[in-house]
This record gives C-alpha cells, structure tokens and sequence, in this order.
C-alpha cells in the first residue's frame, strides 16, 4: 500500500495502442489519478499510462480496468474527469493529449 503522497510510474503499456486497420494508431501518456475506492483498489493514487490518442471514454475505462481488473467492481458507480471535466462513461469520443490527467472518482459517502 503506497502513501497517500506516492506515485508509482508505469511504462507505457504495449498493447495500449494496437495499430489501427489501415495504419498505425496513435498513443498518447496520460495521467490516471485514483481517489477513495479506486486508490484502494488500484493500490495507487496516480500513474501514467499509454493509451490510444482518440478512443471512447467506455474504451479508456476499459483499458484501465486491463491494468486493474480489480476496479471492474466500481464501474456503474465511477465518475471520470478529464481535464478536470466530467464525462460519463460512454460513446463519448475523447481525444486525448500528451500529459492529460483523467481522474477516477468514485461515489464518496459522507455526513
């Protein structure tokens, strides 16, 4: 379990960006921040990883989710941020930046 400060930098994932019929696909670093549950369960609060430059933000969970199959338990109740906005989980097309940060955020309790 890392502290709450600590990140933990990954290389970038090979088969994050397959190349696309007719080309290579291109991959962008991006930064996933994990808050509350998904910390927890990605047992990390931040790290960088390859993904494709245009991809849904269904298919970007989803390639998360291949690095932390453990965070499949918190997919109907998540909430993505990217660029500190929120998207939905969805057909949404995302084109993605090199340094984006997508944050993870799921339901948080409180009183």
């Amino acid at each position: 379990r890392l502290s709450p400060g600590r990140r933990r930098r990954r290389e970038p994932a090979a088969e994050g960006c397959p190349p696309a019929a007719g080309g290579p696909m291109r991959c962008q670093q991006v930064s996933v921040l994990y808050f509350a549950r998904s910390a927890e369960l990605a047992g990390l609060r931040s790290e960088t990883l390859s993904v494709p430059r245009q991809i849904t933000s269904l298919q970007l969970w989803e390639e998360i989710v291949k690095v932390h199959p453990r965070l499949a338990v918190i997919r109907d109740q998540v909430v993505f941020a990217v660029r500190q906005e929120y998207v939905l989980l969805g057909d949404q097309l995302l084109v993605l930046q090199p340094g984006d940060e997508v944050a993870i955020i799921p339901p948080i309790s409180g009183g």
